[in-house]
């Protein structure tokens, strides 16, 4: 029997719709999921899972360190918790631009402040320019900005900025974190996506302001939404991640990724809708089985030096040797997955353009 573990936390709908999936339709492949538990973990200790999914350990360090253990012993967990902890949405939007994604233009800024625990002082930080030319940054981001944080998510510390004063008022709320200054898209259409097993991709229309779900699968039209999926594939692929939500804001008919670092995303069925909650539910179950059967070790780790031609995946981001062995038989792309078409299993919410595919 293999098991699939769930870490999660206060979730209250998705887990145990999910367990329930996977027992349901894993019992024919001999795949079984629980709630993980732990109680300390013993150095070289085998994991008690052939898949685990990652939903919390960004905000329980503990479990951040388990999954990073449970990895070296053998388990294949969504998402990649070396990664994880390593990305940040400025390194993604500065790879997502590199691979011809449209992506807004965008600053990272000093920290205005710093943890109190942390001894800074002015002497630490003489490699800092002061004071910053904060009508410069925003002559090149332009006007009105978007201010928030390089990491994180949930909408938090997230300001609209229309001048110099209202970006020093905001910048002064920050601390400690580091935060981006960003180009504002002003949209007339947005999508956020669900993406399972790095192409499997369906986007949604999604009302930022309500931060509301809407079905509608004439919302976009298939051009447009062919080349959402494509983005959101090429997204995927670089960073690795196989649970994730990915955001555009449309202007113009150009779809402006400004959000993609979310490795645990809201699945609570009062909140994304019952219909693509049964989605979600049945995507997850689906790919954990097909992990836990067939998963190689080298699947969720990020592609991204191989994608831009400067190293293969076995370079310094540290992917396993199953990578390099295919690369070393087929030639140092080979183990790029492209992108193929599939039917949907939901209606596709861009008609006509096949959103779907895995």
């Amino acid at each position: 029997m293999k098991k699939v573990g769930l870490l999660c936390g206060r979730e209250y709908s998705f887990p145990p719709a999910f367990i329930a999936r996977v027992n349901q339709l894993g019992a024919k492949d001999g795949v079984a999921a629980e709630f993980v538990k732990l109680g300390g973990t013993r150095m070289g200790e085998p994991p008690r899972y052939s898949v685990i999914v990652d939903r919390i350990s960004h905000e329980v360090e503990y479990y951040r360190g388990y999954l990073k253990h449970a990895v070296l012993q053998g388990a294949y967990v969504i998402n990649n918790p070396f990664w994880w902890t390593a990305d940040d949405k400025f390194f993604n939007y500065s790879v997502a631009a590199k691979l011809g994604v449209a992506i807004p233009k965008t600053i990272l800024l000093p920290q205005k402040g710093y943890p109190g625990d942390v001894d800074i002082t002015g002497e630490s930080l003489h490699n800092l320019e002061h004071p910053l030319d904060w009508e410069g940054l925003l002559d090149y981001v332009g006007r009105p900005a978007i201010l928030k944080p390089f990491s994180g998510g949930g909408w938090k510390h997230v300001y609209k900025v229309n001048n110099k004063e209202e970006l020093l008022a905001a910048y002064d709320k920050t601390s400690p974190y580091c935060m981006t200054l960003q180009e504002f898209i002003d949209f007339n259409q947005y999508v956020r996506c669900f993406t399972f097993g790095k192409t499997d991709i369906l986007p949604v229309h999604y009302d930022p302001k309500e931060r509301k779900y809407i079905v509608d699968h004439q919302y976009l039209a298939a051009e447009l939404g062919s080349r959402v999926v494509r983005d959101a594939q090429t997204i995927n692929q670089a960073l690795g991640y196989e649970m994730n939500t990915i955001e555009f804001a449309v202007k113009d008919g150009v779809p402006y990724a400004i959000d993609f670092l979310n490795p645990a995303p809201d699945f609570e069925r009062d909140r994304i809708t019952d219909f693509y909650f049964e989605h979600v539910v049945e995507k997850m179950a689906r790919l954990v089985i097909d992990r836990a059967v067939l998963g190689k070790a080298s699947n969720p780790w990020p592609r991204w030096e191989e994608m831009l031609g400067i190293g293969t995946a076995a370079g310094f981001t540290g992917a396993p040797r199953s990578v390099a062995a295919t690369q070393s038989a087929s030639g140092p792309t080979a183990a790029v997955a492209k992108p193929q078409a599939a039917p949907a299993a939901a209606p596709p919410p861009s008609g006509k353009s096949g959103t779907s595919t895995k």
